[in-house]
């Protein structure tokens, strides 16, 4: 049956009732309200039939505006500030709190710099990462806010430094000029110890503590050598290894070779001279 047809036998069973005649009023009001929820369940079915299988464009993921602020805070569910995203005269930062209220990280960008910082339980940095216009670099820190590591890579290459509890570099390590250099410092950080690796070979060399070379030793591409100097950086004694054999010579303090002993085919071979290098002894 029809839904007109359905409202023309409800029209006749109320007429009827009117009358006197038919079903009693009662059954015909409650057939009537049935009607209507039936009428109503069949009014929402066909929308839903309708609208099925179309979304709305929210829910589909397009944008329908754009939020504007200087600062967004995020807090838990007990209220407490846990992420604060602001824009200050600096320039924007992002900062990460912990459930005590403690900062413990930082992203931000501050004129010509980005930097990313992280610190510890009490609220001290301990990590800084950063980048600028002429590289960038990754700082480590101790308790007491020392910077006691420190990773960059500049315009003269990259390189690693390492500092002690007073904050004062005690290594160096590091690719200079095309070549890998090894630095070690003393507490006055005077460099005391150089390892490189050069284009004619490696070389090592001991310092005093005033920064006067006093021991080098470097395999260029004739062979090993050893040269020792005094405290005014001249050289008194150097031992090599050439070609034509190995050999040792002793100066003295004006830099002329006083003795001279070394072994090459012919056998070996002494020397002594005096104080203008004129020989005064030799053997054979």
């Amino acid at each position: 049956m029809s839904t007109e047809e359905r409202l023309e036998k409800l029209e006749r069973e109320l007429g009827a009732a009117k009358r006197g005649g038919g079903r009693p009023l009662t059954a015909v009001v409650l057939a009537a309200v049935a009607f209507v929820l039936a009428l109503g369940a069949l009014a929402l079915a066909w929308t839903f039939r309708e609208t099925a299988g179309t979304v709305h464009p929210q829910a589909a993921g397009k944008v329908q505006g754009v939020i504007r602020a200087n600062q967004f805070v995020l807090e838990d569910e007990e209220g407490r500030t846990r992420a604060v995203l602001n824009v200050a005269k600096e320039g924007p930062g992002l900062r990460l709190f912990d459930e005590t209220g403690k900062h413990r990280a930082m992203l931000a960008v501050v004129k010509d710099q980005s930097w990313v910082s992280l610190c510890d339980e009490n609220a001290k940095p301990r990590a800084l990462l950063r980048a600028h216009k002429d590289g960038a670099a990754m700082h480590l820190f101790d308790e007491n806010f020392k910077d006691r590591a420190v990773l960059s890579l500049g315009k003269d290459g990259p390189r690693l430094d390492l500092a002690d509890g007073n904050g004062k570099l005690r290594v160096g390590l590091g690719v200079f000029w095309d070549a890998p250099r090894l630095f070690l410092f003393d507490e006055n950080v005077k460099t005391r110890v150089w390892l490189s690796v050069e284009k004619d070979g490696p070389s090592l060399v001991l310092s005093d503590e005033n920064g006067n070379d006093r021991a080098m030793l470097d395999v260029p591409k004739d062979g090993p050598r050893l040269r020792l100097a005094d405290e005014n950086g001249k050289t008194r004694a150097a031992l090599g290894l050439g070609k034509e054999g190995p050999g040792l010579a002793l100066t003295d303090e004006k830099g002329e070779v006083r003795a001279g002993l070394a072994v090459n085919k012919k056998g070996p071979g002494l020397a002594l001279a005096d104080e203008k290098g004129e020989p005064v002894w030799t053997a054979p």
